[in-house]
């Protein structure tokens, strides 16, 4: 079951408008969230109460709403969705679609977006016939988009044919069979180590990095978003626990490697977490103070392998262990080098120089390295690489089954 999944519903001008509410219900019931756009000619026939009431969430309407645009850009609105319906799908709105006209917030979210679309036609007998709707739909078929129906059956003018939009439990369907089809790795069981660790000095006082877990954060959604049972062992982050995926808080090395190693077996491991290499020896039981002496000497130690512990060839290693460098020289030499040393399948390797922004950024420029060389991808978002990497690994277990 798609849980987690988001869809932005449009709901055009048409009397087969009332339907999008019983769509929202059976999709509310599949733990699918909604997010609605009602456009002015839809509102002659539902409400925005009722789809409010329904979706749990604002319904949005106005391209030129101050309160709206500050609440949800109209651009992050288009794109915050994993799938985009048009319920009911008119043949003014296709002919908008089919030609990028971007006049109400509707067209302009279905020309904004980067995310699938569907649509659900419903309109008279003979509209649907015309030739410039079949045209219209022809081209955006061809661009990708999806058709449900429409039906044959009576309508609300009177005639009798084509044209009738599907039914909500048959649009309901065609969403879940798109989101299922799109969840390559359901069945699989992944873990994620995201965020920094903090390695106390005493009871106010740590060693740590910049780690901000953007990246471990992004790739646990991509990998829950594909379908995997996914857990989420983070250090102390800022981030906020990605939707539809198990998390587990920590703070230390070896409280990352004890939350590890209780969540075996799995199917795939991604090591994102930048761990702290060292911690103190003996932690102060009080706050360290200046005596005029100089500064207090540390004696570290090393903390746990984590990478190089979920590696070990016994019969709890993941079928696929991926590991993360986070170099500042040498980035694909020293990430060949730490593969062999490790163990694990493949590294994802990142420059985290400060020139590069890569700690605490939105973006981020990697190099997937496996037994068959360096792959070098182009600067991507975070969410952009965890979503390639998603479909990297499924792509490695599907092969697997061929």
């Amino acid at each position: 079951m798609p849980e987690g999944k988001r869809v932005l519903l449009i709901v055009a001008g048409g009397i087969a408008a009332y339907k999008s509410l019983e769509l929202v219900r059976l999709l509310a019931k599949q733990a699918i969230g909604v997010r609605c756009i009602l456009t002015r000619s839809g509102a002659e026939f539902v409400t925005p109460l009722s789809l409010s009431a329904l979706s749990g969430d604002i319904v949005y309407q106005d391209l030129f709403s101050l309160t709206d645009e500050s609440e949800m850009g109209h651009i992050e609105l288009s794109r915050s969705a994993d799938l985009i319906v048009v319920v009911p799908a008119t043949a003014d709105i296709l002919a908008k679609m089919r030609a990028g006209i971007a006049d109400d917030l509707a067209t302009t979210a279905l020309l904004a977006t980067d995310k699938p679309v569907m649509v659900a036609p419903a309109m008279n007998v003979r509209m649907w016939h015309h030739s410039a709707t079949q045209e219209n739909l022809r081209v955006l078929i061809e661009r990708g988009v999806r058709v449900i129906g429409p039906d044959e059956g009576p309508m609300a003018c009177g005639e009798f044919g084509l044209g009738r939009m599907a039914e909500p439990d048959v649009i309901a369907e065609a969403i879940l069979g798109f989101f299922n089809a799109h969840r390559p790795l359901a069945g699989k069981r992944a873990l994620v180590t995201s965020g920094p660790t903090h390695e106390d000095i005493d009871p106010v006082r740590y060693i740590a990095n910049q780690s901000s877990g953007k990246q471990g954060h992004a790739i646990a959604q991509a990998l829950a978003d594909a379908g995997a049972d996914t857990l989420l062992v983070s250090g102390p982050t800022h981030e906020p626990d990605p939707s539809g995926v198990r998390s587990s808080h920590v703070r230390t090395a070896r409280e990352m490697l004890t939350a590890c190693e209780a969540a075996l077996p799995v199917d795939i491991v991604v090591c994102a977490a930048a761990v702290a290499d060292w911690r103190v020896k003996s932690v102060a039981r009080e706050k360290l103070k200046k005596n005029g002496k100089g500064a207090p000497v540390l004696e570290l130690e090393e903390n746990p392998d984590i990478l190089g512990t979920l590696s070990r060839r016994n019969s709890k290693r993941p079928e696929l262990v991926v590991g993360f460098a986070a170099e500042t020289e040498k980035v694909v030499e020293h990430a060949v080098e730490k593969r062999r040393s490790k163990g694990c399948d493949w590294i994802v390797a990142n420059d985290v120089s400060p020139a590069t922004g890569t700690f605490g950024g939105t973006a981020n420029t990697v190099h997937v390295i496996d037994a068959a060389g360096a792959e070098d991808w182009p600067r991507l978002s975070k969410d952009e690489v965890a979503r390639r990497l998603a479909t990297r690994i499924a792509d490695h277990f599907a092969k697997g089954r061929a």
